[in-house]
């Protein structure tokens, strides 16, 4: 059998290099083909790490082997009949997210479909993977089992768990728990105003209300990586371990702080569904192209629900903070145009060319199948809980997709998908998903909402229409969106314009909605800016004001059976 050794060394950090050899024993072709991934797991766009790959050689034993690029991300080696091989190669890493590769002096991260080359034959091999530290100092965090008898070396089942396996090099603090009888590790990398005791008790939480609502937890170990920054957001699911990037000074403020527990049950909730419950487009990764699939709502956009759900479950805040949480995120669907442009299932077959690549008209044409797959998970819960008097609801769904196909790991299709909740609904949801899911139909919230008692109230701002969002830099406001057929632009204001003046009086930072108040629906001001560095005054007819925030509220008059439902989903009373 062929053995696959890869060695990662970061002899100057500073330099963001990690030099990376890759070994293979008894090799037995004459020509080795060798692929770097383009995309990561969990992160849908085609994101070319061979960009970052340089310094490439390979060689035996006694002499250098011709080798050639076959394409952006395939190199071929010739053999010559040697049966043991040597490739090295270095990695520029200098961009930290949680999906690519970061060294410095104070660190190194890497992700393996950014770092490691795959062999399309032996996919399914074992990998052994050693870490060679720049300072005694630094240690290596990772999910991955280690080999005891080699100094910081882990073993890798195959090359999928291998891309699914992050490391943490470095300084960093590793702060260790147990939950139902697991190991659990949080590796902290600076600084920040968190209050740890509290921290890793929420945590536990966390998994304990995920693991009740599961059956259990699929896993024998499990790692918590979480990079500080000055300003970041955001999380990357694996199996066995989570990459979470989050503000150094977000953790006073009690609704920063809860939005660090949201995102920790979002990507913690992950491990489940869509690392284990996955559709079929993903069932396989395909690491040379994007891998298409329609059903990224529920993978996403359901667990963005849950993220909402579960701190409340644990008690970390109340139903009224849900309340609240849930109102922002539907004013946040209800301001978004796209919403009436790009079907949910499109958004989710489409991700690749367009959640993860916005643009200046990405809101006006353009749905995110986190957020709309959230408010259709909603409406699904509250029609199976109405249904069926809070005895059945979305967490059912989810269990048996866990038992269907998650603990097998055999991918679902939409139409199984579709069967799975249909079942625990008892009900035909043809024209549900026909109207939600397969087009732009508005949401129905209060006709769901209704039936516990609560309604969707919108509130209208005080100045009149214009349609455009700007963002003050360096003291110049700058016009970041303009909403499709509003009175910016049918007056010809463009995205990336800079705001300067309303009847030829300067707009303040921060000022534009305090300026448009002077003026009333109808009314035709003169909006002074820079288009591509000419100064234009154009006239704008400004429209009625529009609804800008919604919020969810408490009916009055409600009956018994309104306040059971809403007491069964929220634990919420009637005062």
């Amino acid at each position: 059998m062929t053995n696959i050794y890869y060695q990662v060394a970061m002899p100057q950090p500073e330099n963001h290099l990690f030099e990376v050899v890759l070994r293979l024993e008894d090799y037995p072709h004459p020509i080795l083909d060798l692929k770097l991934p383009v995309w990561t797991p969990g992160s849908y766009l085609v994101r070319e790490y061979a960009r970052n790959l340089q310094d490439f050689t390979a060689k035996t034993t006694a002499q250098p082997l011709i080798w050639r690029k076959i394409s952006k991300n395939h190199w071929q080696i010739e053999t010559n009949g040697e049966r043991e091989l040597t490739v090295t190669y270095r990695i520029y890493a200098n961009e930290l997210s949680v999906r690519t590769n970061h060294l410095d002096r104070t660190h190194g991260y890497f992700n393996g479909a950014a770092l490691f080359f795959r062999l399309p034959e032996y996919d399914k091999l074992p990998i052994s993977v050693s870490i060679i530290p720049p300072y005694p100092e630094w240690q290596v965090t990772t999910a991955l089992p280690k080999v005891e008898e080699a100094d910081n070396t882990y073993i890798a089942a195959d090359f999928d768990t291998l891309v699914d396996s992050p490391f943490e090099i470095g300084t960093h603090d590793v702060h260790k728990f147990e939950v139902l009888g697991k190991p659990h590790e949080l590796a902290i990398w600076g600084d920040g105003n968190f209050q740890l005791p509290q921290m890793i008790a929420d945590i536990q939480k966390i998994i304990h209300v995920e693991a009740e609502m599961f059956g259990g937890l699929p896993y024998q170990r499990y790692v918590f990586l979480l990079h500080l920054l000055a300003q970041a957001y955001g999380g990357l699911e694996h199996k066995d371990s989570c990459s979470l990037i989050y503000q150094r000074l977000g953790f006073r403020e009690r609704d920063k702080y809860e939005r660090f527990i949201q995102l920790v049950a979002h990507e913690f909730f992950h491990l489940w569904n869509v690392k284990r419950i996955r559709p079929q487009g993903l069932e396989v990764f395909d690491y040379d192209q994007e891998n298409y699939t329609s059903c990224l709502w529920f993978c996403e956009g359901t667990t963005s629900y849950y993220d909402l759900l579960i701190p409340l479950r644990a008690g970390i805040y109340d139903a009224k903070t849900f309340q609240t949480n849930w109102s922002q995120e539907i004013t946040r669907y209800l301001n978004t145009p796209g919403r009436l442009v790009q079907p949910l299932s499109e958004s989710s077959f489409d991700a690749w060319i367009k959640l993860y690549r916005p643009d200046a008209n990405s809101g006006n044409s353009q749905m995110s199948y986190y957020l709309k797959g959230e408010m259709v998970s909603l409406l699904l819960d509250l029609r199976i809980r109405a249904k069926h008097q809070n005895q059945r609801s979305l967490d059912d769904v989810m269990r048996q997709m866990w038992q269907k196909f998650g603990k097998n790991e055999i991918g679902y299709t939409s139409y199984e998908l579709q069967s799975v909740i249909e079942s625990v609904a008892e009900e035909d949801l043809s024209d549900f998903f026909a109207r939600y899911l397969h087009s732009t139909e508005e949401l129905p919230f209060n006709e769901y909402l209704a039936p516990f008692g609560l309604e969707l109230v919108a509130e209208t701002c005080k100045e009149p229409f214009l349609g455009i969002r700007v963002s003050t830099e360096n003291t110049r406001e700058m016009i970041k969106f303009v909403e499709f057929a509003s009175p910016a632009q049918l007056a010809g204001i463009d995205a990336g314009d800079e705001l300067l003046a309303i009847n030829g009086i300067k707009v303040a930072p921060g000022n534009l909605g305090d300026r448009l108040k002077d003026y009333q629906p109808q009314e035709t001001i003169h909006i002074s800016i820079f288009h591509q560095d000419e100064l234009h005054t154009l006239p704008v007819t400004l429209a009625a004001p529009k609804a800008n925030k919604y919020q969810v509220k408490l009916m009055k008059n409600v009956s018994s059976s309104q306040k059971d439902n809403l007491s069964g989903w929220l634990g919420m009373k009637y005062e």
